[in-house]
C-alpha cells in the first residue's frame, strides 16, 4: 500500500475492459447442478433474517424467555408471531427459498427484528427482484478523471466492486496504488490481505477493518452470485481469519465519512478526515477524498496546505 518511492508515479488508469480476472473458473461452475435452485440474494435474505433473530433475546421484544431454550435469540416462531405472518412463510424466507415477500411483510420483519434504518433499508434492496445482468468494470469519464487530477489533496474513484478505477498524485503519494498489480487493487482486499496497510493503522486496525467489511456486506449481498463478486469473497476468506468472523456475524453498516490515522514509512503519522461522494454520470463511482487534518505531522501539514 505505501512506498517510499512516492514521487515516481502520478496519475494512473486502469486500462482496457476485457481483465480475465474478472471472470475466473466459477463462472463455468456457477449455474451447473442444484446453484441454479437458489436465488443467491434470497439465500442472503434468509442469512441476514437468521442473523438477526439470533441476536435479539426475548426480554428485548417483551417475550417471557421460557425452558429449554437450545439456541440463542428468539425462535422462527416467535418472529413471526411479532411480524404477523405465518410460520411457515418465515421458514421459507430464512431458508433462502425463491419466494417474494411483499413491502409490507419486510417492514413488520424490520419492525418484529428492530432493525436499524440502515439494516431495514438492506433488508428491502435484498427483497426487490434487481438487475441480474453480470457486473462488469465501471469506465471513468475523462471530466471526472480531470476532476482528481486537479486536487491536491489524494483522491480515488471506487466502483461497485470497491476496485480503485483511478487516483491522483496526491493519492498515489499516500497510497502507491501504481505500485500494485492491477487484481490487486481493491480496498477490501488492501485493509484486510496487505500487510503493509495493517501495519500502516496499527493498534486501530480492527475497528475500521471490521465497520470496512459491514459496509461491504451490504453491497455484496445485492450482488451475491455474481462471478466477480464471488471471485473476490474467496479472496478476502482465503487472506484473512478476521475477515471470515466478521463476515459470519452479518453486519450491515452504511457509508459515513470519519477520521483516520495511518502511519506512513516515509511521510510519518498521518491523519485524514475522508468522505465520498456518487457521480452523476455514473452512481455506481464513487469519489473519495482525503482531506488531511492539520496538526498531523510535517508532512501532514504539508498535505493539507496543498504542498
Amino acid at each position: 500500500m505505501f512506498t517510499s518511492n512516492w514521487g515516481e508515479t502520478h496519475m494512473r488508469r486502469l486500462g482496457g475492459d476485457k481483465k480475465a480476472w474478472y471472470y475466473p473458473s466459477i463462472l463455468q461452475t456457477l449455474h451447473r447442478g442444484s446453484d441454479i435452485m437458489a436465488d443467491p440474494r434470497r439465500v442472503e435474505f434468509g442469512d441476514f433474517l437468521r442473523s438477526r433473530r439470533e441476536k435479539l433475546s426475548p426480554k428485548t421484544v417483551g417475550l417471557p424467555a421460557g425452558l429449554r431454550r437450545r439456541t440463542a435469540g428468539l425462535r422462527r416462531e416467535e418472529v413471526a408471531q411479532l411480524a404477523g405472518i405465518g410460520v411457515d412463510w418465515y421458514i421459507r424466507l430464512e431458508q433462502g427459498r425463491t419466494v417474494s415477500p411483499s413491502v409490507t411483510t419486510v417492514d413488520a420483519l424490520a419492525r418484529a427484528l428492530r432493525l436499524s434504518k440502515t439494516e431495514h433499508a438492506h433488508l428491502k434492496a435484498l427483497a426487490r427482484d434487481g438487475d441480474r445482468r453480470a457486473f462488469t468494470r465501471e469506465i471513468v469519464p475523462p471530466p471526472i478523471l480531470r476532476l482528481i487530477e486537479s486536487l491536491p489533496h489524494p483522491a480515488y474513484i471506487t466502483g461497485r466492486r470497491w476496485d480503485v478505477l483511478a487516483w491522483n498524485e496526491a493519492a498515489e503519494q499516500v497510497f502507491a496504488f501504481g505500485r500494485l498489480q492491477e487484481e490487486d487493487r481493491n480496498t477490501m482486499l488492501l485493509m484486510m490481505t496487505n500487510k503493509q496497510t495493517r501495519k500502516a493503522y496499527g493498534a486501530g486496525w480492527a475497528e475500521v477493518a471490521k465497520r470496512m467489511v459491514a459496509m461491504f456486506r451490504a453491497t455484496h449481498d445485492v450482488w451475491a452470485g455474481d462471478p466477480a463478486f464471488a471471485e473476490l469473497l474467496t479472496r478476502l476468506r482465503q487472506g484473512s481469519s478476521e475477515f471470515v468472523k466478521w463476515w459470519e456475524a452479518h453486519e450491515i453498516r452504511s457509508t459515513a465519512s470519519g477520521l483516520k490515522t495511518m502511519s506512513h514509512p516515509t511521510l510519518g503519522v498521518l491523519h485524514f478526515e475522508h468522505t465520498s461522494f456518487q457521480a452523476n454520470d455514473d452512481p455506481a463511482l464513487k469519489l473519495v477524498i482525503y482531506t488531511p487534518v492539520r496538526g498531523g505531522g510535517s508532512r501532514g501539514r504539508a498535505l493539507a496546505s496543498g504542498g
